[in-house]
């Protein structure tokens, strides 16, 4: 017995089976006086009646219908599942297919036998194109993968959200779900929602632990107030030219600061420039010291104002960072700006000796400098003029000159 969706009793009685042998047999023969889509809904259960006669006579009339009528009851909204699945089995033409395909009363059973059946590139597309079913009944990315007369366009979408929503989610939970055994809880909270991508396509399992062990900051310890969630919108997209360039700054700048760089701390800095801006950005607000050395470099503001945001980072570490001529000069605005930091004086006065700090910064800042300091300012070679000669003239006047 098949179920009815229709409201017609007459559909209904010839599918429950209260109808009287006769007129399902009519009913099977095409006799009665049904609209199309009752019709084609009764034929379709009655190809399963126990009566051989019966389920002979509705595959018989299925096979005359016309497909103009199949192509409507296939693009109809209300048309029953049951028909809906039956169409897309049948050998129909391409517009019956795409109008099954298209139709999101169409089971996903149905779209599964497609997907592994049609000999069309294009129908493929169609349905690779469908995320949101792909996602619901993931065997469907299976049969298009299978299926030899994919193209190529059908093959990329149904892989992208294969590794999108079930490779990458499974990988981030097997991850944090060991992590969390181990008692790293803060880094068990990163992956669980960590993106995992890179410029050159997936986080690999063998990074994604390197890089588990440089986080030491838990979600309670956050704070988010700096960082409105639509800032993460504002992330764009990077090249991996883009990636292999930062890593190359990133070098460069630590073997002017510390001569040798070891093969151990390239990798490292690989690993962590080639994540994705959003990542890293989680990365700068729950790294350890080793990570925030390398994000504070990071060229994309989110990502620095990450690092100067991260609870873990100490009076001194933020020195030396305020001593760096190879940050960014946005860096140390922001770290001029930060009212923790501004009440140190130690970083003030890195801040107002390093070149790299924005002029219109640090004249702000000088009135808050020494005097003894202020006359050293006004000597150094290695600042702008305009700020020597601030320094200058603020010392000259607390002195009475």
């Amino acid at each position: 017995m098949s179920v009815s969706t229709s409201s017609n009793p007459v559909v209904q009685a010839i599918l429950n089976g209260t109808a009287p042998p006769r007129a399902r047999l009519a009913a099977a023969r095409g006799l009665l006086p049904l609209p199309q889509a009752d019709l084609l809904e009764v034929l379709v259960g009655l190809r399963d009646s126990d009566d051989a006669e019966t389920a002979e006579a509705a595959a018989s009339t299925l096979e005359s219908q016309e497909k103009e009528d199949l192509l409507t009851a296939a693009a109809a909204a209300d048309t029953s599942a049951a028909v809906l699945g039956f169409i897309g089995s049948m050998k129909a033409t391409r517009d019956v297919h795409e109008a099954v395909i298209l139709n999101a009363s169409t089971p996903d059973e149905a779209i599964e036998r497609l997907a592994g059946s049609v000999a069309e590139g294009s129908l493929l597309e169609l349905i690779a194109l469908n995320q949101q079913r792909l996602v619901r009944s993931p065997a469907i990315i299976e049969a298009i993968l299978h299926n030899a007369a994919r193209s190529p366009e059908a093959e990329r979408r149904a892989r992208e959200t294969r590794r999108e929503f079930f490779e990458k989610e499974r990988g981030a939970r097997q991850i944090a779900g060991e992590l969390r055994a181990q008692g790293k809880t803060a880094a068990a909270e990163f992956f669980e929602s960590a993106d995992l991508t890179t410029a050159t396509g997936q986080l690999s399992l063998e990074d994604a632990w390197l890089i588990a062990q440089h986080i030491e900051v838990s979600d309670e310890d956050l704070d988010d107030s700096w960082l409105p969630s639509e800032r993460y919108e504002d992330l764009e997209a990077e090249d991996v030219a883009t990636h292999q360039a930062a890593v190359q700054r990133i070098i460069e700048s630590e073997r002017l600061e510390l001569g040798e760089v070891t093969p151990e701390r390239i990798s490292l800095i690989r690993r962590i420039m080639y994540m994705n801006a959003k990542d890293r950005v989680k990365l700068a607000r729950k790294g350890d010291r080793e990570a925030r050395s390398i994000l504070i470099r990071d060229t994309n503001k989110v990502v620095a104002a990450a690092v100067i945001n991260n609870p873990r980072i100490s009076d001194q570490e933020a020195e030396n960072i305020a001593s760096l001529r190879t940050v960014s000069s946005e860096v140390l605005r922001m770290m001029a700006q930060n009212r923790g930091w501004a009440r140190s004086y130690s970083v003030t006065h890195n801040l107002v000796r390093n070149p790299r700090t924005p002029v219109p910064t640090v004249i702000n800042m000088l009135p808050r400098i020494h005097t003894k300091d202020l006359k050293r300012l006004s000597l150094n070679r290695n600042i702008s003029e305009a700020v020597r000669r601030q320094a200058l003239r603020l010392a000259e006047t607390r002195s009475g000159e």
